[in-house]
């Protein structure tokens, strides 16, 4: 199953006015989703740079939605609580290559 994550932090300025705690968040929050991109279950991830705030996107490919809610409950920027995540299945996913 593939699934569309979008990661929603806790202000829309986030990304002009993180504080030194949130910076070292995102900075375990890559590690986590860099490993799970080596292993091929995150296809992709990164931030979109919206005019009306910054967010994270995610495409991966896991068994279920269960294996899914678990790696973003294990998220260390979602389990402070500040940020929000939703996702969604995809039906369908061309990949190139």
């Amino acid at each position: 199953m593939y699934f569309f994550s979008r990661l929603n932090p806790p202000r829309p300025s986030f990304a002009q006015d993180m504080t030194e705690e949130e910076h070292r968040l995102m900075g375990e929050h890559v590690v986590y989703w860099k490993a799970f991109a080596e292993k091929g279950i995150a296809l992709l991830f990164g931030p979109v740079a919206d005019p009306k705030g910054t967010f994270g996107i995610c495409v991966t490919q896991v068994e279920s939605e269960a294996e899914m809610q678990s790696l973003t409950a294990n998220d260390p920027v979602v389990r402070t609580g500040n940020f929000t995540v939703e996702f969604y299945p995809m039906p369908n996913l061309i990949r190139a290559g």
